[in-house]
């Protein structure tokens, strides 16, 4: 969503936050528990049906809110001129769309391989069904990893403002820089007091 590198902290929606993902362990902890550890007859059925509709909308929610605020940062660091982050975020948006188009054909795979094997004969290839999103998500992980490794570069565009900022920053060092030696008007701002005193009290014997 853009949180931890261009906000520092999650501000106001910690609660939000906090609550959300309670409420969806609750839920995915609920179906979990019905699914594998329920008893087989119509009323497990029943049950699975009733509590796969929490988790399903809580995902719709999640990817909806997570393209939405992605769209907002990517809109920010455009304004910004922030062309380092704009490209990190550009590049993991991509990895979350071909995440979720895989997400959406092994959905339609997994229920294609269920409608096909009413009576589990197939049990001994099912593992692959609930590996396929352990695989997902440590690949989701390893782009994540890639993006935001740690570099020299890091620390210098972690948190900070837009371009015209950085600009005016360089021109000021490179006007310190270029300050001729002869000059009587400017200082170098690496000089100690002592030194600066010493200079005045120099100009001042040669004006007298």
């Amino acid at each position: 969503m853009g949180y931890g590198v261009v906000r520092p902290t999650l501000g106001g929606l910690t609660p939000k936050v906090l609550l959300l993902g309670i409420t969806y362990f609750l839920a995915s902890e609920m179906l979990n528990i019905a699914e594998y550890v329920g008893t087989i007859n119509d009323k497990a059925g029943r049950a699975r049906v009733f509590l796969v509709l929490p988790v399903a909308i809580l995902d719709a929610f999640l990817i909806l809110w997570i393209f939405t605020s992605l769209s907002k940062t990517l809109d920010q660091l455009q304004a910004k001129r922030s062309s380092i982050k704009l490209e990190i975020y550009r590049k993991f948006s991509n990895a979350l769309a071909v995440t979720i188009v895989l997400s959406v054909v092994w959905i339609g795979y997994e229920v294609y391989f269920k409608a096909t094997d009413p009576f589990n004969e197939k049990w001994a290839s099912a593992w692959i069904i609930t590996a396929f999103w352990d695989i997902l998500a440590f690949a989701l992980l390893c782009v994540i990893c890639f993006l935001w490794a740690p570099s020299q570069s890091s620390q210098r565009y972690a948190y900070s403002g837009n371009k015209e900022e950085g600009n005016d920053e360089e021109e000021i060092e490179s006007l310190v820089k270029e300050t001729p030696q002869g000059s009587i008007g400017l200082v170098s701002l690496d000089r100690k007091d002592g030194d600066s005193s010493d200079v005045d009290e120099e100009e001042e014997g040669k004006r007298e």
